[in-house]
């Protein structure tokens, strides 16, 4: 399932995308500077070359991923807008322009199953070495670290116990309907009238009669699951397919009001529920998302979605143990919220918890502190612009997955923003040139080069000059 070799020999005569693009342009720089020969060790393993058809290039998935996040697109979308860009056709190994589908759309959900999420932190990783190589993250900066948590939302309705007893009778009937099982009653027409008066009564603040239809969706809800486990009670071919179901179906009839570990939906019932003290929005639903960025120049370099709704303290372990893998650093200080009193890290860094009479502190160290609410500004960006504030990937490893990879579209976004900031640096310090000829070069490569043929230096015309401009 390797790639196939690309024959050439079609395209002798035509122009090649390095030859036709400005290589100026900050994707074409960002593609030149990731080395995309890790991803081909990392994942070459998992591809059998004696089994089915020839894989897409892994080149192809990676880069289709990266920008699928650093442009908040879906899978559609990125495959749609890849064919009539070539500079993303460039980056993600192209040297022809194409123009068919490079793949199709629900390849990018089975790549991502094959990868799974322990995998995809090799993506991760390459962003970290590629701001280290670029100029974008110094090794410095990873002394200090800034962590925190938010809550990854799941693509979900409004959980309400209404809905939840029509969805999950719905279900049950269809997958009767679907085995062959014949019900005594099914319940639908009923169960939609109750729904829809429920709603009414609730509207109308008839809390009454709307707990009255609210008990009647429950009740049908019992009957329907009782009956089908009487019907496939002798039928062991089919009961193993009604198992998961069903065991929903008592977990959603014994939930009560105060409960803990309730079920919110249907098809994800890993979904929990979060309040994170917002005015706006007291509860959320999805997962919670450790996040651990640079002080500085906010870099992401660790993320990663936990089950269930575990106690901020007891995610710092995990967040820095990988943060510290993915980037070959230790961390020397660490600043965190009030929400991390009593954490579990047990490492050589400092923790500084921002706490009441920090005013008191050293100078320095105050610095320090209030530069720590850095990470709530990746957090907003991640979750506009990068895919965090909904999910739409299934299970637990759906959840691990989108998270990795919205830490990858912010860290892309964030060198592409440098790539265009040292540009117009360069151009600012060359102000006082004048139109083409004297000519700029850059001791990185990835930095952009221009030419112009006059400098005036305090008041002093020069001509045919080389100026070297160290960064």
């Amino acid at each position: 399932m390797r790639p196939k070799p690309v024959d050439n020999q079609n395209l002798l005569f035509s122009a090649q995308l390095e030859q036709i693009l400005d290589h100026n342009h900050p994707l074409f720089k960002l593609a030149n500077a990731i080395d995309w020969s890790e991803f081909e060790q990392a994942f070459g393993e998992l591809y059998d070359p004696g089994q089915g058809r020839p894989a897409k290039p892994i080149r192809l998935m990676v880069g289709l991923h990266y920008l699928k996040h650093a442009y908040d697109l879906s899978d559609e979308d990125v495959v749609a807008r890849w064919i009539e860009n070539p500079y993303w056709q460039y980056f993600c190994g192209c040297t022809h322009f194409e123009h068919k589908l490079p793949i199709d759309p629900s390849l990018m959900t089975k790549w991502r199953k094959k990868i799974k999420a322990k995998g995809l932190e090799k993506l991760l990783e390459v962003t970290i070495k590629t701001g280290l190589k670029t100029g974008a993250l110094k090794r410095t900066e990873l002394k200090r670290l800034s962590v925190d948590t938010t809550v990854q939302e799941k693509a979900i309705s409004f959980p309400t116990d209404a809905k939840l007893y029509q969805r999950m009778r719905e279900k049950l009937v269809s997958k009767a309907a679907e085995h062959g099982v014949r019900l005594r009653q099914s319940y639908v027409r009923k169960g939609k009238r109750a729904l829809v008066m429920y709603g009414r009564y609730a509207h109308a603040r008839q809390y009454k009669r709307a707990r009255k239809q609210l008990k009647k969706l429950k009740t049908y809800l019992g009957r329907v699951t009782r009956d089908i486990e009487r019907k496939i009670a002798y039928r062991g071919d089919v009961g193993n397919d009604f198992e998961k179901l069903l065991s929903l179906s008592h977990r959603l009839l014994a939930q009560q009001r105060h409960d803990k570990n309730k079920l919110y939906s249907i098809h994800a019932p890993e979904v929990v529920c979060i309040s994170k003290g917002k005015s706006h929005k007291r509860y959320e639903f999805g997962c919670k998302v450790g996040v651990v960025t640079t002080m500085k120049n906010p870099f992401v370099v660790g993320i990663q979605a936990f089950e269930g709704n575990p106690f901020d303290g007891h995610t710092l372990e995990a967040s820095i143990e990988q943060a510290e893998r993915l980037g070959s650093f230790k961390a020397e200080e660490i600043y965190v919220d009030r929400g991390y009193r009593g954490h579990d890290y047990k490492g050589n860094a400092v923790v500084h918890i921002v706490k009441l009479g920090w005013r008191k502190l050293p100078r320095s160290l105050r610095r320090w502190l209030k530069r720590r609410s850095v990470v709530e500004a990746v957090i907003g960006h991640s979750k506009n612009e990068c895919r965090l504030g909904r999910n739409y990937l299934l299970g637990t490893e759906g959840d691990k997955i989108n998270a990795l990879l919205c830490g990858c579209g912010y860290n892309i976004r964030r060198l592409l923003r440098f790539i265009v900031f040292w540009f117009y640096k360069i151009l600012f310090v060359g102000r006082f040139y004048r139109s083409a000829g004297l000519t700029i070069v850059t001791q990185n490569h990835f930095l952009p080069t221009f030419s112009v043929p006059t400098i005036y230096i305090d008041g002093i015309q020069f001509g045919d000059c080389h100026v070297i401009v160290a960064l």
